[in-house]
């Protein structure tokens, strides 16, 4: 009965320790060549309007800037409305960009994919950049 408690308790600690492992791990916000991105739709939260941006130039720099930051979790989100930007980034085939996409930018270093928050711990946004795009 001991042995099966303590098999118990054991796998019970590895779970936990994993989870601990996965929710601290630093991620790369994003790994997209921008050679593919074809649009980034930018959703303002602060003004309910739609910006699309087609512009090369403006694609690459907001794409090689995501590409440089990295982010941990730092919070669950569950139950937070209101939000700055939304970017919804589409491929030259018309289909949206797989992994993060449709995220929520909320300032330099915040932002939101539900279920989580995640602070930037390498690199920024450049979240003035983008607002001064969609305003």
């Amino acid at each position: 009965m001991k042995k099966k408690i303590f098999i118990l308790l054991s796998a019970v600690i590895i779970f936990l320790i994993g989870i601990a492992v996965w929710y601290s791990v630093p991620i790369d916000l994003m790994n997209l060549d921008y050679n593919e991105v074809k649009e980034i739709a930018v959703f303002n939260g602060n003004s309910g309007n739609t910006t699309h941006i087609s512009d090369k130039g403006q694609i690459q720099y907001i794409i090689d800037n995501l590409n440089d930051v990295e982010v941990k979790r730092s919070k669950l989100s569950i139950g937070y409305i209101g939000y700055s930007f939304k970017l919804t980034i589409y491929l030259s085939d018309g289909s949206e960009a797989d992994g993060w996409n449709n995220f929520i930018i909320n300032s330099g270093d915040t932002i939101r994919k539900d279920p989580f928050f995640y602070s930037v711990i390498k690199g920024k946004i450049d979240y003035s950049y983008i607002e001064n795009i969609v305003e």
